[in-house]
């Protein structure tokens, strides 16, 4: 059976999973009565929730007697070293661009990264069926993107297909929608090339990504450069220049059928496939022919940018809604992530004083806080902070690019919030004629994006669109206020009582409601003024004999403030906590005594 290898590439939520879905659908994998997932390739709960990709993944399916593996790969700039390595994998590209919003932030690094292997480049323009639709500007976009990145002339004469993923048209001819995928699978078979390599060589395999499972165990991802493999075949794993590589057995191969795993005995050049029994592995180390040693360059791999401490919870409510909830707990289910997450380290702080996890940012790391939150893991979380480095004396911290697509109408605020956070605008340009939006582009230190993302849908009441991918280190910029307001602190342990929180709703927004059982040193709300101040949910009206027309007035109490895990990790300063359980998500100070705060 002939073979092709091709990775989806995109910015975030520009229509990948869901182009993959239609493929396998219309490959004829499926019966016709058969129930199939929407989003087939996002396995994970929080896939499905969010409607990103997380985990790149890798799936297969069978058109005109030609096996087509597709690694669909993840499109938020967190998860972007993982499109860098499942680059290795491929031997071309389809490149989405969504109609109406044309090439983004992360499309530059995803192209960028194309070209730099040198893949053949299929351009997909998605989303045709949207209004305001303007696929002739999107190509012009595209070339123009394409030759800022000085790709060669041959990848600059791409061939273009325009697809409507949802409803599962794919045409070369934007006025000829008819249901079908043909079209791209016939011009993925005509452009992508065979795999490249010779079987009769020496086994050689770089491992470009890694899966762990308590039923698999661990598993080696990759393509196989050169030679055949086979079960119980033995292999070496390069472990360094000046060290003996380590010989091994492989135990179990897998190749991927649709978006599951298959267990076959033998494999051959141009397969990607994954391998159990080699112990030790991480990315970019090749695996190869003990008697005939043959090694790849590593791949280098993207450093994190920001880091938060998990501890164990030490508040008065400890225990009550958790099942895993001990230091050794938490460090084995953090290790257990960080093997199959390269973008994730994780270091042991000693004592008292937690474990530092460091990631791409913070999105990266509040969906690592979920996971552990839904399988019964109960922590508590420091503010994030970035990494910086010391070079000559000087700090620098990382910056990013960061583009936004608004209305004309909110710029001003916008702008305003921008600067707030040190950002430097670097272009304005508007998008398209008379639509009345703008996009701008700025260089900001990623500090100043932890915690906009809801700030700016909040300015631009939803309708904007923002993206970033990291820039370089600079100069430290100086402190940024991120956080105008104090916070209400509860004086003691209690149960929050309406009458109590009606007289405090004056003095800013709450985050609990009545009834509510709370502790002292909790946050129980934002003041509307910049200090904190203490106070007592609890306490209760004054029972008398006397009744009065106009004192006895039914409470009415404003909806409380429900923040997402990432706004209130980005909302803490440096002397509160986040406390995480299966069951709630609360705020606290890290000295809980308001005696103790004051000395």
């Amino acid at each position: 059976m002939k073979l092709r290898n091709i990775a989806i590439i995109a910015h975030v939520d520009h229509g990948k999973t869901t182009l993959v879905d239609q493929l396998f659908k219309q490959s004829g994998m499926f019966r016709n009565n058969q129930v199939v997932d929407e989003r087939l390739m996002d396995s994970m709960d929080l896939e499905k929730e969010r409607g990103i990709t997380i985990r790149s993944k890798i799936g297969s399916c069978v058109y005109k007697d030609t096996k087509i593996n597709i690694i669909d790969t993840p499109g938020h700039a967190d998860f972007g070293g993982e499109v860098e390595r499942i680059l290795h994998m491929a031997d071309a590209a389809l490149f989405l661009v969504d109609a109406q919003e044309g090439p983004m932030p992360q499309s530059y690094f995803v192209l960028k990264n194309a070209i730099k292997h040198n893949l053949p480049i299929i351009v997909v323009v998605n989303k045709i069926d949207k209004p305001a639709s303007r696929t002739s500007w999107v190509i012009d976009q595209v070339f123009d993107l394409m030759a800022e990145l000085d790709a060669p002339d041959e990848i600059l004469d791409f061939p273009v297909i325009y697809a409507s993923a949802r409803n599962g048209i794919a045409t070369e001819d934007e006025n000829d929608l008819k249901e079908t995928m043909v079209p791209l699978f016939d011009k993925i078979l005509d452009y992508v090339p065979e795999p490249k390599g010779e079987k009769d060589l020496p086994f050689q395999f770089q491992v470009s990504n890694l899966d762990y499972s308590s039923f698999l165990g661990r598993l080696a991802i990759g393509k196989i450069t050169q030679g055949t493999l086979a079960t119980n075949q033995e292999v070496a794993l390069s472990c360094g220049e000046n060290e003996t590589p380590q010989v091994f057995r492989v135990t179990k191969i897998y190749q991927f059928i649709s978006n599951e795993y298959d267990v076959i005995e033998n494999a051959a050049v141009g397969d990607i496939i994954a391998i159990a029994g080699v112990e030790g592995f991480k990315v970019g180390m090749t695996v190869t022919d003990p008697a005939h040693p043959q090694y790849l360059p590593e791949i280098a791999i993207d450093p994190p940018t920001i880091s938060m401490t998990f501890l164990v919870n030490s508040s008065p409510f400890a225990g009550q809604e958790g099942e895993f909830v001990t230091s050794n707990n938490i460090l084995d289910r953090l290790k257990k992530a960080a093997l199959s997450d390269v973008a994730l380290l994780v270091d042991n702080l000693g004592g008292d004083a937690g474990f530092k996890v460091s990631g791409r940012g913070e999105l990266h790391l509040s969906i690592l806080v979920e996971q552990m939150r839904r399988e019964g893991f109960e922590f508590q979380l420091s503010r994030p902070t970035v990494i910086t480095k010391k070079v000559d004396g000087k700090v620098l911290e990382p910056f990013e690019e960061l583009t936004i697509d608004i209305d004309e109408s909110v710029m001003g605020v916008v702008m305003e919030q921008l600067a707030s956070r040190k950002g430097q605008m670097i272009s304005m340009d508007p998008i398209g004629e008379n639509t009345g939006k703008l996009r701008l582009i700025y260089q900001i230190p990623t500090r100043g994006l932890l915690g906009y993302q809801g700030e700016f849908l909040m300015a631009t009441k939803g309708r904007g669109i923002m993206g970033y991918i990291f820039l370089e280190y600079r100069p430290f910029s100086g402190d940024i206020k991120t956080r105008k307001h104090g916070v209400l602190i509860a004086k003691e342990n209690c149960k929050a009582l309406a009458f109590a929180l009606d007289k405090l709703q004056d003095r800013g927004q709450l985050f609990i409601e009545a009834a509510e059982q709370v502790y002292g040193g909790q946050i129980i709300g934002k003041n509307a003024k910049e200090d904190d101040l203490t106070v007592n949910p609890g306490k209760g009206k004054k029972l008398t004999n006397m009744r009065a027309s106009g004192s006895d007035d039914t409470v009415c109490l404003v909806p409380s403030l429900k923040l997402s895990l990432e706004q209130i990790i980005a909302f803490i300063d440096d002397s509160e906590l986040v406390e995480v359980t299966p069951k709630s998500i609360r705020l606290r100070k890290k000295i809980l005594v308001e005696s103790m705060r004051k000395k």
